[in-house]
């Protein structure tokens, strides 16, 4: 084993402004990048990566304000390019957080935690999740108040919009449907490889 890439780094990822709690803990290899942990927060949130994001870190680094996403162009001065930058250099001790936005027009943020740095077991594949609670919100449902009218509708079998949302969560790209909020199985989570999705997202993929 490559001695400089023997931990791993265990993150718990929060979804803001919901209650209760949205939340996952995974763990990652310290070899990965902000792309990579995109990629497996996705993954293990339960999100579609159809639309873009940025990550926040908070505290002070080489990269000054700007964010850390994907850039729209080699002149796009708002943002760094993920896949450039490497977890180590923003994530140093258990308590360190960033923040993570996901698609900005619904405008889901996220709080990333450094939890532990510990030795990678023998055996294991990483990434993985262990632990977690409550599905994620359906992708595209509008927002924080798009998802709490969205359980609010199905919720009462009398709300005129009831039957339209379940068509609508039928025929989502992922068929959310029957969608229970409250379940979540850690065991379920299935992550792509960081390098594959980022050949498809620059339109690289044979």
């Amino acid at each position: 084993m490559n001695k400089q890439h023997s931990k791993i780094y265990r993150f718990k990822i929060s979804l803001l402004e919901i209650e209760p709690e949205i939340w996952r803990v995974i763990e990652v290899p310290e070899s990965y990048t902000f792309w990579d942990l995109h990629v497996a927060i996705q993954d293990a949130m339960g999100w579609l990566d159809y639309h873009l994001h940025s990550f926040v870190p908070n505290f002070s680094d080489n990269s000054g304000n700007k964010e850390i996403g994907i850039p729209e162009g080699p002149m796009d001065s708002n943002f760094v390019a993920g896949w450039t930058i490497p977890i180590t250099k923003h994530f140093a001790s258990p308590g360190d957080i960033a923040r993570y936005d996901y698609d900005f027009g619904d405008g889901w943020t996220h709080e990333i935690e450094l939890v532990a740095v510990e030795q990678k077991e023998s055996d294991t594949k990483y990434p993985r999740c262990i632990k977690g609670e409550r599905a994620c919100p359906p992708e595209d449902c509008g927002g924080v108040p798009g998802y709490y009218r969205l359980l609010e509708i199905l919720s009462d079998s009398d709300d005129q919009e009831h039957e339209e949302m379940e068509e609508w969560l039928k025929g989502h790209a992922k068929n959310y449907y029957p969608y229970d909020p409250d379940f979540f199985d850690p065991e379920s989570v299935k992550f792509w490889d960081p390098q594959k999705r980022w050949q498809m997202m620059m339109g690289l993929e044979t």
